[in-house]
């Protein structure tokens, strides 16, 4: 049944593409309007990501025949014992550079915060150069120490005849021609890219989608980077303040000099790291330095009053620290 007091219903419009949209504006002068701008912080100018990749022959070895047998003479159910055997046994060039390897590591990560869980690590600006030089020299001792392994590897795989016993298998130890192409150490730089900047044509929709998600991503990295910055520094402030509590019935603690140095280092850091300008984080750094100021360690060691001022400035910056997942 017809209701003739029910409004006709205006023709419904053809869709548009955003492409023919497009060439309709460029023909009819039509402005198109620009994509939303981007909330989420930008640090583009002041960080960039850093990668360190090393690769280190490990010189061990399952042997299958050795998890048999120990598990056998035990009486115990198969898999249960696993033989690992270093196939040079101990041989210190390879020790050294593996020790090498695991502090070039720890010190790539002093010098960084945590990015992505692909390895990549967010460099601030200010700390690229030292940052460069100092990766920089570390490459080139890592490739003399694996030139000299490499050179003596031969003789090293002779040895490792009486070393290691009847453990030792030829086939099982790389050729004289493929053990260099087991170390590697490699540095890239990565420029961050602006919160938000796809340029990816999937239409407006769907990029505001994808900007609004990499904008939360963008946000939660930046802040689990700030976050490792203030884990540091309540890790260096804790132990400062523990090493210097004589109070009560606590024995006097023996500290290094490395105890005052530790937090220099890290109140270089934080002002280093702020790649997100927080207020907060600035003040942290400056109100550290003018209270450390003329500390030393002689000085914290024999006089029990400069001890307790220190370590109250100390206790007093800790708890001033944002909330942490400690």
């Amino acid at each position: 049944m017809n209701n003739s007091n029910q409004a006709p219903q205006a023709p419904q419009a053809p869709e548009v593409t955003e492409q023919e949209y497009n060439v309709l504006a460029d023909t009819f002068g039509i402005a198109v309007p620009e994509a939303p701008e981007v909330n989420a912080p930008s640090i583009a100018s002041s960080a960039m990501l850093g990668e360190l990749k090393i690769s280190c022959w490990t010189g061990r070895k399952k042997d299958r025949a050795a998890s048999v047998s120990v598990t056998n003479q035990n009486n115990a159910d198969n898999g249960t014992a696993s033989v690992n055997k270093k196939l040079l046994g101990n041989c210190d060039e390879l020790t050294a550079i593996q020790k090498f390897v695991a502090n070039a590591r720890n010190i790539h990560y002093s010098m960084t915060m945590p990015w992505s869980d692909l390895g990549l690590r967010l460099l601030p600006t200010a700390q690229y150069f030292k940052y460069h030089q100092q990766m920089t020299d570390l490459q080139n001792e890592f490739e003399l120490m694996v030139d000299t392994f490499c050179n003596n590897y031969t003789w090293e795989v002779s040895r490792a005849q009486a070393r290691i016993g009847s453990l030792f298998h030829a086939d099982e130890y790389p050729s004289e021609d493929s053990i260099r192409s087991k170390f590697a150490f490699n540095i890239s730089y990565i420029p961050l890219p602006d919160a938000g900047d796809f340029r990816v044509d999937v239409g407006n929709d769907q990029r505001e989608v994808l900007e609004s998600h990499y904008n939360d991503y963008y946000s939660k990295q930046l802040q689990a980077a700030m976050g490792d910055v203030w884990q540091r520094t309540y890790k260096a402030l804790s132990n400062m303040s523990e090493r210097l509590d004589y109070s009560g019935d606590a024995k006097k603690k023996v500290f290094r000099d490395s105890l005052v140095e530790n937090v220099l280092d890290m109140v270089e850091l934080l002002n280093v790291c702020n790649v997100s300008g927080d207020s907060q984080m600035s003040a942290m750094a400056l109100n550290l330095e003018d209270a450390l100021r003329g500390v030393t360690p002689d000085g914290l060691r024999n006089n029990e009053t400069f001890r307790a001022e220190t370590k109250r400035v100390v206790d007093d910056a800790i708890k001033s620290l944002p909330s942490l997942d400690q």
